[in-house]
């Protein structure tokens, strides 16, 4: 009689098809770690095709626009930071796309943005970075920024789209028809695509300026107004990267 490592690595190695043979074959064995284990596989196999369910249902709009051509999701994220740029992403993902777990940025943790990140890289059919320094956010103000870095992202693009599915906003002075969709980022696996890669993006920046400029804790805060940061602001004053005009409050 196997062990139950022997089976437990058996089961982790057995590729989707082979598993339910495996499973069944093993119903009559009553040693309590086997059906433990049985009973893992069954909640993690349930997990599973919940989270599949979740993904198609995102696509109801890249079904609905399908037939258009290229669909390219639009995010954005650091709009309301006091410090740092606001960065902007489009991503065209491929019509048969199965990437799992893609959803609005803020309801992953950093380390599942990260892995979903590389694995974009890799599978999406183009992505374009925009952004927009706090030195052009003081001078145009913050959504007039938002809008150049997403004209920026789109413009970056290696092929070009067919429609723009944006997250609730409608992007001025861009030759692409629009679909603004509120909520975008938790609706759209294409807007939660460019959210994802907007996020990872700007974070890396501002854990770079936190080296740049320690103290105000940007590695953790990402440049937001936490009790922390706005403290370091009055003891220690602005940074370069800090936007004047969302700071004027504080010092």
């Amino acid at each position: 009689m196997k062990s139950i490592k022997e089976i437990t690595d058996e089961l982790n190695n057995a590729s989707a098809s082979e598993l339910p043979a495996l499973m069944e074959a093993l119903r009559g064995d009553d040693r309590s770690g086997i059906q433990n284990l049985l009973k893992k596989i069954e909640r993690q196999q349930a997990a599973l095709q919940r989270e599949k369910e979740r993904t198609e249902e995102m696509k109801r709009y890249e079904r609905k626009y399908e037939h258009i051509g290229w669909l390219c999701g639009i995010d954005e994220v650091g709009r309301g930071p006091l410090a740092g740029p606001v960065v902007a992403c489009a991503c065209i993902l491929p019509k048969d796309c199965h990437i799992l777990y893609l959803n609005d940025s803020k309801k992953l943790t950093a380390r599942k943005r990260e892995e979903l990140y590389d694995i974009l890289q890799k599978e999406a059919v183009s992505i374009g970075i925009g952004m927009r320094s706090p030195e052009r956010i003081d001078e145009i103000n913050i959504l007039q920024a938002t809008y150049e870095a997403m004209r920026e992202a789109v413009g970056n693009l290696s092929v070009a789209p067919q429609l723009l599915l944006n997250d609730a906003v409608t992007i001025p002075d861009i030759n692409y028809p629009q679909v603004p969709i509120v909520h975008g980022d938790a609706l759209s696996v294409s807007i939660a695509a460019a959210s994802i890669i907007a996020k990872v993006t700007r974070d890396r920046m501002m854990e770079d300026y936190d080296r740049q400029y320690p103290g105000y804790g940007f590695a953790s805060n990402k440049g937001y107004g936490s009790a922390d940061h706005i403290q370091a602001l009055k003891t220690l004053g602005p940074t370069p990267i800090h936007r004047k005009t969302f700071i004027s409050h504080f010092v």
